[in-house]
C-alpha cells in the first residue's frame, strides 16, 4: 500500500466514533487510527490499546473516538533530521505521524525493534481461512471431519505411498511409527547424533535405546559406514533423517537393513519433496514420518504424519493414536493407546497448503539459488550440500564458517546478522553431547557441523530482495571483521 493511501485508510473524522477507529486501525493493519479535522489537519491519535482499554472501561462502540483520542501524541515535523526523530520513539511509542507546516499528515514512520528476516515463517493465506472457516461453520473441529481423510490421502499420494495416518505433532508420529514395528524397552534404535532431538526422545518413549552415529561430511546426514558399526544383537530399526531437507543416502542404509532384518523408519521432519534417486523421500523405507509444526514446508500449525506402504502398520498406527480403541466396537480397548489425533481443524489447513506445495518447494529452491549465487565465493563458506543422487529442498539454507579461513566464527557472524535485523539459528547440537543422552563419544563430524554451522532466513515469503540483503549482510560482516 502507497503511503497516501494507508494514511487515508488509517485516517477517521475527528467527529468520528470508536467503532470507526476500529475500522481503521483494522484497514491500516499498524494498529493505529489517525483523528483528522475536515480541512484534513491532525487532530489526535488512537491506539487499539486506547480502544481495548476505553471498552474495558463501560466506553460504547458509538462513543466519539475524540474521548479517548491522545492529540498531544509525539509527532514528527517534515524536515527534522534523523536524531531528531529517534528521540521521539521509546519503547511505549513505535509509530509516529509526519506533518507539513499545516499539520496535515504527509508520512508515517514506524520504528521497530524486532527481527525484520526471520528464518522461517508459515505461509497462510486465503485457502487455509476458506478451509477452516468450513470446519467452524459445519462444527467439524475434532478429529472427526472430511479434511482429515482428504489430508491422508494427498500426502499419501504424494509421497508415493498407499496409506497415511495423521497424528497431532511430527514427535507423536515418529514415536507410533516406532511402536507399531513392535519397539520396546531393551531395544536398540540408530540414530544420527546432528538431528533434533525428538529423533532420539521417540525411541526413549518406547524403553529403547537410541544409538548415535556420526554424520557423513558431505551430505551432512546419518554416515551408513558408521550404522553397520553400531549394530548390535539388540538393534530393531534405523532411523536416518533427511536433515534441513537433504535426503540421506537410503540406498546402502536399506542394503544394511536388510541384511541385518532391520527396520527403517526415515525421518523426514523437514524434507517434504526432497528426491533420493527420483523417489520422493518417506515412501523408501518401512515407514516415512513428517512434520507439520508451524516452521515446516507444509504446516497445520501442529501436527504430523506417517506414510507407508503396509496396511498392517498403518492400521495399528490408526488404533494407537486414538486410545487404542478398536474401529469396529466404540469404547473397546485391547491395547495402550494415546490421544495423538489431528483435529479437523489442523488439517483443514494442511489440505490448503498440500494445494500449493509445488510453488511452496519451487520458492525454497529460488531463495536457495539466490543465497548460492551471492555466497559461493566467499572464502571460508560451506554452502548446504546437494548430492548428485539427490534433489534437496531446502527447508532451512545452513551453511558452515570456516573461521580460520574466513577471519570470523560463526557466532560473531550471527551477532553482526542479529543487528543487521537478520534473524539466524544454529544447527542442532549433537545428541551425543546433550546432558539427556551423554555418551561420552568422539562424533567429530557432527560436533565440526554443529560448531560452524547456522541457518539463514528460508521463509518461503523470502523475496529475492530479502536473500539478497541477507547475503550482502553475511559478505558485508566478513569484509568488516578483515579490516
Amino acid at each position: 500500500m502507497e503511503t497516501r493511501d494507508r494514511i487515508k485508510s488509517m485516517s477517521v473524522p475527528a467527529g468520528g466514533t470508536i467503532r470507526e477507529a476500529m475500522k481503521a486501525i483494522d484497514r491500516g493493519a499498524l494498529g493505529t487510527a489517525f483523528l483528522v479535522t475536515d480541512d484534513g489537519r491532525f487532530a489526535g491519535l488512537v491506539s487499539d490499546g486506547d480502544v481495548r482499554r476505553a471498552l474495558l472501561g463501560g466506553h460504547g462502540l458509538e462513543t466519539p473516538a475524540s474521548e479517548i483520542s491522545r492529540p498531544e501524541a509525539r509527532k514528527a515535523r517534515v524536515g527534522m533530521s534523523a536524531a531528531e526523530i529517534a528521540e521521539l520513539f521509546s519503547e511505549r511509542v513505535r509509530l509516529v505521524p509526519v506533518l507539513d507546516d499545516t499539520d496535515r499528515i504527509v508520512d508515517v514512520i514506524v520504528f521497530d525493534k524486532r527481527v525484520h528476516l526471520q528464518v522461517a515463517e508459515p505461509s497462510m493465506g486465503e485457502e487455509e481461512l476458506i478451509n477452516v472457516t468450513e470446519c467452524v461453520l459445519t462444527n467439524w473441529v475434532s478429529s472427526g471431519g472430511r479434511f482429515v481423510t482428504m489430508l491422508e490421502e494427498r500426502f499419501a499420494d504424494f509421497c508415493g505411498c498407499k496409506y497415511a495416518v495423521a497424528v497431532n505433532t511430527g514427535t507423536a508420529a515418529l514415536h507410533l511409527a516406532l511402536l507399531a514395528l513392535g519397539i520396546g524397552r531393551g531395544d536398540e534404535v540408530i540414530v544420527p547424533s546432528l538431528t533434533f532431538i525428538a529423533t532420539a526422545n521417540a525411541v526413549a518413549y518406547c524403553g529403547a535405546t537410541p544409538v548415535f552415529v556420526d554424520s557423513e561430511p558431505d551430505s551432512w546426514n546419518i554416515d551408513p559406514v558408521f550404522v553397520e558399526a553400531a549394530i548390535t544383537p539388540r538393534t530393531k530399526a534405523i532411523v536416518p533423517v533427511h536433515l534441513y531437507g537433504h535426503p540421506a543416502n537410503m540406498d546402502p542404509i536399506a542394503e544394511i537393513a536388510s541384511r541385518h532384518n532391520l527396520a527403517v523408519i526415515e525421518d523426514a521432519a523437514e524434507a517434504h519433496g526432497a528426491l533420493y534417486k527420483g523417489r520422493r523421500v518417506g515412501g523408501i523405507g518401512d515407514l516415512g514420518v513428517f512434520s507439520f509444526y508451524g516452521n515446516k514446508i507444509v504446516t497445520t500449525g501442529e501436527g504430523g504424519m506417517i506414510v507407508t506402504n503396509r496396511k498392517d502398520v498403518a492400521e495399528a498406527m490408526a488404533i494407537l493414536r486414538n486410545h487404542g480403541m478398536r474401529p469396529e466396537r466404540r469404547y473397546w480397548h485391547e491395547t495402550l493407546g494415546y490421544n495423538y489425533r489431528l483435529t479437523n481443524l489442523q488439517a483443514a489447513v494442511g489440505v490448503a497448503q498440500m494445494d500449493k506445495i509445488e510453488p511452496i518447494l519451487a520458492a525454497k529452491r529460488r531463495i536457495a539459488r539466490t543465497y548460492t549465487e551471492y555466497l559461493k565465493d566467499l572464502p571460508g563458506i560451506t554452502l548446504p550440500p546437494e548430492m548428485d543422487w539427490a534433489h534437496n529442498v531446502f527447508w532451512l539454507y545452513s551453511i558452515l564458517v570456516d573461521e580460520s579461513v574466513a577471519g570470523i566464527g560463526r557466532d560473531a557472524l550471527m551477532e553482526a546478522l542479529q543487528s543487521a535485523g537478520v534473524e539466524t539459528r544454529p544447527l542442532f547440537p549433537p545428541l551425543h553431547t546433550q546432558p539427556i543422552y551423554a555418551t561420552g563419544q568422539s562424533l567429530p563430524v557432527a560436533e565440526r557441523l554443529a560448531a560452524t554451522g547456522l541457518s539463514l532466513p528460508s521463509a518461503v515469503g523470502l523475496t529475492d530482495e530479502d536473500a539478497s540483503h541477507v547475503a550482502e549482510s553475511v559478505r558485508a560482516a566478513f569484509s568488516t571483521q578483515r579490516v
